[in-house]
């Protein structure tokens, strides 16, 4: 073990990845193999040493969160969206975290600030959508997130409510009754993008919680992002695709990873990342190809990758 050195100063960095522990559920860890040691799901969210490496290109604030910050609680990157950061909490933490460094204290929302960001959303008559976000919001209670809901919908300008969330797949007990008639109660159209990388993601369970969602009206889609070791393989993308529509979900993005400190790891060289689009292209209807983006910071919206994008 290498020495301590104690007047080291703690960086915000170093302070994130001291508190980005392992967490799962136990759904999550009746799927892990255990006994492979290249399981695309241990890979994901088990903590892997290269976490520590220090990368070139590989930094804090890979998307430029902090830029688009507008008030505490809200990020306003795109023309007409804006994304509403509800909780720094997660039901997992996926070892390729975008956001593992991201300062969720200095953007905690109590009621104050929530009613601060409302107005702000209120405020900007250019926004038609907004977008719930974390951390993951489904990991709120019920009775809270009907409570944003509700104040969401007050907002004269607002057409869409879009939520992101690994939740169906890795505790879809959490989609109840409440929350969905809290979703089916939003007088516009919602639609839930979950998070799904890997095709042994998807179980009975996760089919039940998309069923429930869907009942009440939602609009399901899927963003994955691009891992090596995890789904970079024609085989793992056609897959994921196929499962995922057998449960009634759309696939969305397939996003080039995010540069964040502690995940160079999972890097998949853009060239080959459209090599794989192109042939599950060749395999897959084209509805069943999700689109190859980058996010890019200061751009006005996600860039498409490759000619599978044209």
């Amino acid at each position: 073990m290498g020495a301590i050195i104690p007047d080291k100063p703690e960086t915000s960095q170093s302070r994130a990845d001291r508190d980005f522990v392992e967490l799962t559920t136990p759904l999550l860890d009746s799927l892990i193999d255990t006994q492979d040691p290249a399981d695309p799901l241990a890979r994901q969210f088990r903590f892997d040493p290269r976490e520590a490496d220090e990368v070139p290109g590989f930094h804090a604030d890979p998307v430029g969160d902090l830029a688009a910050t507008a008030v505490p609680g809200v990020l306003h990157k795109y023309h007409g969206r804006a994304l509403l950061v509800l909780t720094g909490a997660c039901a997992v933490h996926c070892r390729y975290c975008f956001r593992r460094h991201f300062p969720y204290d200095e953007q905690r929302l109590d009621e104050p600030a929530l009613q601060r960001a409302i107005a702000y959303l209120r405020d900007d008559a250019e926004i038609t959508e907004v977008i719930l976000s974390g951390g993951d919001p489904l990991v709120l209670s019920s009775r809270r997130l009907a409570a944003v809901i509700e104040a969401l919908a007050a907002i004269p300008t607002l057409r869409r409510l879009r939520i992101h969330s690994r939740i169906p797949s890795v505790s879809p007990e959490r989609v109840d009754a409440r929350l969905c008639r809290a979703l089916a109660d939003f007088p516009h159209p919602v639609v839930l993008v979950a998070h799904v990388n890997h095709a042994r993601e998807l179980t009975g369970e996760s089919r039940a919680a998309f069923d429930r969602l869907r009942s009440a009206g939602v609009t399901l889609l899927n963003q994955a992002v691009l891992l090596a070791g995890v789904n970079d393989s024609v085989d793992a993308l056609a897959d994921l695709s196929e499962r995922l529509f057998d449960q009634g979900v759309l696939p969305y993005y397939l996003h080039q990873l995010d540069p964040v400190a502690g995940a160079a790891h999972f890097a998949v060289d853009r060239q080959e990342g459209e090599r794989l689009v192109v042939a599950v292209r060749d395999r897959l209807p084209g509805y069943l190809v999700p689109r190859y983006v980058i996010e890019v910071a200061g751009e006005s919206s996600k860039t498409p990758l490759g000619p599978a994008n044209g």
